[in-house]
Order: C-alpha cells, then structure tokens, then sequence
C-alpha cells in the first residue's frame, strides 16, 4: 500500500514530467493537482490495489497532459506575438548541486530549444516520446494513455526523434556555454555594437515573447547587426534595469530586475565561439518562479 507521504513524495517527478509536456509550470502544476485529486478520490481499497504508486501517478499525469495539450494548443495559436516555453530556475526541480533526481530533472530534455521541438509535435508524440524516451515508461503502457496500439506508439516515438533530429542542436559544454555568453554580456554592457555583433552567429535569431501583456517584439529579429542593435537599444531606453547573471536550466542566463522584482529572463543557445539564439520572455505570467517572495 502507498502511504500519503510517498504518494506526495511525487510532486517534483509528476511536475518536471508534465513541465516537459507542457511547457509552463503553471500548466505543469495544474495537471499534477488534478492527477492528485483523482488518486484521492479513490477509496481506500482501490489504492490499496496498486503496486507502484510512481507508475500510477506517471500514467495518469500523462493522460491527463495529452488532454490538456489539444486546448494549449489552440490557446496558442490565439497567443499575442511569439510563444515561449517558461524559462525555469536552476533548482526548480530541487537543488541539482545535492540532488541527483533534480540533475535528471535539468537535463537536456527541458532545454527550451528541445521544449520548442516539443510544441511542433502532436500531442501523442510529444507524451510518447517524453514517457518512453525520458521516463523510460514501456511501450506497453504508453499505449493505456493515448489509446493507441503498442506498435503504434513505437511509430510515434519514432516520428518524434526523427522531428528532434531535423532541428539543428547545437551541444556545447556547460563551461564553454557560459564562457561565451558571460563574453556576450561584456559587449552589451561595453554599448560597443560591433563587439556585440562579434559575439553573435551569422544567423542569430532574437525572439521576445511578452503575451500582450508587456511590449515586445512580435516578430524575431534576425541577424547579428539588427539582433545587437535591438539588444543595446533595449538597454539604452530602460536604464533603471540592471542586468543579473542568474542559472537556468538551458545553463548560464540573465534575469532582468528592477525594484527588486524579475521582469523578464533572457537565456541564450550556443554554438562554437557565439550565440545563435537570443530568447527573452518578459510575460509577468511566465515569471512566477523568479519572483517566489512576491508570490507567496
């Protein structure tokens, strides 16, 4: 028999397994209520039946995310500029320094650029392939959830790493990440545009996503000239924002803060000796985990 602490025990695995199925931890945290609330609505021998409470709990956290994904999609399409997956603190997940299933919980599967691959995919391949290939859940049991053949479910693992293998990934290490990117905000903070282009990739790309509720750019800027003059002109016209180095789980990143409250994140893609990606969220909705005192 699961006893509660167990079963509440659970909270952080079913919340990073359904912030990579959905993209925000708000729609994360909503799934993982209702996955609680259907396992106490169960009576007592029914629960007493279950031999792994983590295995129940995965399944049906999985069922209900691939429920939710139809309407976030739709929500999405309806999204004011560009859509962004939530940027997450690096001990969102717990500590990753004396943890080890919050390190497993940062690996490269919550990486915003394979989170963006995610929201390409169908609902059934992206729950398919973060249960199998992540998780680690058999085919057998995958195929419960999205109510599908387990050959058909190895189809749709499969037409999922086919997705993540068409999208350039660009694998660089952790030290070498934040090199280049503490080397990008010296160049912002010099103002010198040509040092800051330098630093850019010749096809970077600048995306902003403010969700109608702060100004941003609707549309990504694309290019090492017009990406660094946007960046320095952004700086220029908000003097009172200071720049701070913050870990995310993409590495190395920025929070930007003014009267001591996060207003936006800025995390970076690298590859080689520049940036290739510049990814700003600045939507107050998407900030909640950098700001916990004003949530709480």
């Amino acid at each position: 028999m699961a006893v509660d602490a167990e079963v509440i025990g659970e909270r952080q695995h079913l919340l990073a397994l359904a912030y990579r199925m959905l993209g925000t931890v708000a729609e994360a945290e909503d799934a993982v209520q209702e996955t609680y609330s259907r396992w106490y609505r169960m009576d007592q021998p029914a629960r007493d039946e279950i031999r792994s409470a983590r295995g129940w709990l995965t399944r049906v956290a999985g069922r209900i995310c691939l429920d939710l994904l139809g309407s976030a999609r739709a929500r999405r399409e309806r999204y004011v500029g560009q859509w962004l997956p939530e940027p997450v603190p690096a001990t969102e997940f717990g500590d990753p320094a004396t943890d080890p299933a919050a390190r497993t919980a940062l690996d490269d599967s919550v990486s915003t650029a394979l989170l963006l691959v995610l929201e390409a995919m169908t609902p059934a391949e992206r729950v398919t392939f973060v249960l199998h290939d992540v998780y680690a859940v058999p085919f057998a049991e995958i195929a419960e959830i999205v109510g599908r053949s387990s050959a058909a479910c190895r189809q749709l693992a499969s037409s999922a790493r086919a997705r993540v293998r068409r999208e350039p990934t660009y694998r660089v290490s952790r030290q070498q990440h934040d090199r280049v990117v503490r080397a990008f905000a010296a160049a912002n903070r010099g103002g010198d545009l040509r040092a800051l282009a330098a630093v850019l990739a010749p096809d970077v790309v600048l995306r902003s996503d403010g969700g109608g509720r702060v100004t941003a750019a609707r549309n990504p800027v694309y290019g090492p000239d017009r990406v660094a003059r946007f960046l320095l002109g952004a700086l220029a016209g908000r003097p009172e924002v200071e720049v701070v180095e913050r870990e995310t789980a993409d590495g190395l990143g920025f929070a930007l803060v003014t009267d001591a409250t996060v207003i936006g994140v800025v995390t970076l893609a690298v590859a080689g000796e520049a940036v290739t990606e510049v990814r700003m969220v600045l939507n107050p909705d998407k900030l909640s985990r950098w700001n916990p005192a004003k949530d709480a």
